[in-house]
């Protein structure tokens, strides 16, 4: 990242296109996954910073805002299913950075949201154990271990949701050729 003088927003300038802000969901802790699943990302990204957060439920809402916005189309009470599933619990989120083009990358390396219909070979498929029948059954958002940033807005977005711009140094690396 650079930064020129006197310039106000930390976060101008920063190529979101070789980021990513990987979330290691509830699920993903509480089974102890989450060097494992990390790991699977490292031939696309370079995870640069990591850390546990307990979740807040402006966190949650923000993170999930299209949920929010098109909840209507779900079987389940999306908002109260978010508190329960994240409130309060605690997540790993990661700071991935990659070559141009990383979080549909990352993205791909992940599978359906659905593990059951994921294809082999991707996180999902290997290491989740939910499915959206089960899920739907009991009233609830399916576990899938993972999230990361499906594009570099929602880069941008995902880091000030779950780093902050008091946290715009961790942005700041030597460039490499990955």
């Amino acid at each position: 990242m650079t930064r020129q003088a006197g310039q106000q927003n930390p976060l101008r300038g920063v190529d979101w296109s070789r980021w990513s802000v990987v979330l290691l969901k509830p699920d993903c802790v509480r089974r102890g996954l989450t060097d494992q699943v990390l790991a699977r990302l490292e031939p696309a990204a370079r995870i640069v910073h990591r850390q546990q957060v307990v979740v807040e439920d402006w966190q949650i809402f923000v993170h999930y805002w299209d949920l929010l916005v098109t909840r209507d189309r779900f079987e389940v009470d999306v908002p109260l299913c978010l508190r329960t599933a994240y409130v309060g619990q605690s997540v790993e989120v990661a700071l991935a950075y990659g070559a141009p083009g990383l979080p549909e990358r990352l993205r791909g390396l992940l599978g359906h949201f659905d593990p059951r219909q994921a294809e082999p070979g991707t996180i999902r498929a290997d290491l989740g154990t939910d499915t959206l029948t089960a899920a739907r059954a009991q009233q609830r958002l399916v576990e899938n271990l993972i999230h990361t940033s499906d594009h570099a807005r929602a880069a941008r977005r995902d880091f000030g949701t779950w780093f902050g711009a008091g946290q715009h140094q961790l942005l700041e690396i030597k460039e490499d050729h990955r």
